[in-house]
């Protein structure tokens, strides 16, 4: 089947549109098909930066994917608690996303992970709807690799999941981790001990696995929290991408081994590192 056929006359070029893609949670070949065929016809591509003249690593992650034609423009998504400052970048990118579709060109955004899960990107679609035609391409979140790279169940049967940011307070938390058998801890990075205290004290410590940089080449496993210490700068220095899967079924992905809340399950110390993602190949 051609390209052309595949999108469905998407990429018209007369009719400018608006793809917001989720690119994953870091290797390259995590993309979707569609989102890869998007990217190869871009005339514009949009890709946030933490920092001012800093590297995207959302872009990083699907350059391979881009056509010569395409212009990249990464800007600035300043990480900040100023409300009014956060505000007047959205502002000014989504007026400069709206110019480019407006002149019928086919505009890309990218965003790690998926971008309706606490993505920036939200911010913006708030902006665009509905004067602009979006699409919104789906991405593998960060937490669905994990489960994936470690084999740690999310969910079943009966159970219900709660995806959380650590930025929430203590007692939020807590209280998620009481009424779900599942919990995403995500924004582990700069409250560890404070979730592994909670943990601990709900009998869960034993049912929770921590990774950081899934997919990536820096990726890290700890299939055991109490491994992770403060004095030696782990606990201090935990990356950014850090995330803590937590399930009452399964401790350490041993299936059968029960974890019932505040009975302390034993620490399973022996489960097996994931081994890194080995290049797909597609020869013949």
């Amino acid at each position: 089947m051609s390209d052309g056929k595949l999108m469905n006359g998407e990429m018209l070029k007369n009719g400018g549109k608006l793809f917001a893609m989720g690119t994953g949670p870091g290797a390259s070949d995590l993309i979707t098909v569609r989102a890869a065929r998007i990217l190869g016809h871009l005339d514009v591509l949009y890709a946030p930066a933490g920092r001012r003249e800093g590297d995207s690593l959302a872009l990083s992650i699907v350059r391979e994917y881009l056509g010569e034609q395409v212009v990249i423009k990464a800007r600035h998504f300043p990480m900040t608690n100023d409300a009014g400052e956060k505000r007047q970048a959205w502002e000014q990118i989504a007026a400069e996303i709206t110019q480019d579709v407006a002149a019928g060109k086919q505009v890309g955004f990218i965003t790690l992970g998926d971008s309706m899960l606490f993505s920036t990107w939200v911010f913006l679609l708030e902006r665009l709807a509905p004067q602009v035609e979006i699409e919104v391409v789906p991405g593998i979140t960060s937490f669905a690799a994990i489960a994936a790279r470690a084999q740690f169940p999310l969910c079943m049967e009966q159970q219900s999941m709660a995806v959380m940011s650590c930025t929430a307070s203590e007692d939020v938390l807590r209280r998620a981790l009481a009424e779900h058998e599942c919990v995403v801890l995500m924004k582990v990075y700069g409250r560890f001990e404070t979730i592994r205290t909670l943990l601990d004290e709900l009998g869960l410590l034993s049912c929770a696995i921590l990774m950081a940089n899934a997919s990536m080449d820096n990726e890290i496993y700890y299939p055991d929290l109490s491994a992770i210490h403060p004095g030696d700068g782990t606990g201090e220095s935990l990356p950014y991408f850090s995330t803590i899967l937590v399930n009452r079924r399964f401790a350490h992905h041993r299936f059968g081994h029960h974890c019932l809340g505040h009975q302390r399950a034993e620490k399973a110390n022996d489960c097996e590192q994931p081994q890194p993602f080995a290049p797909v190949s597609t020869d013949k």
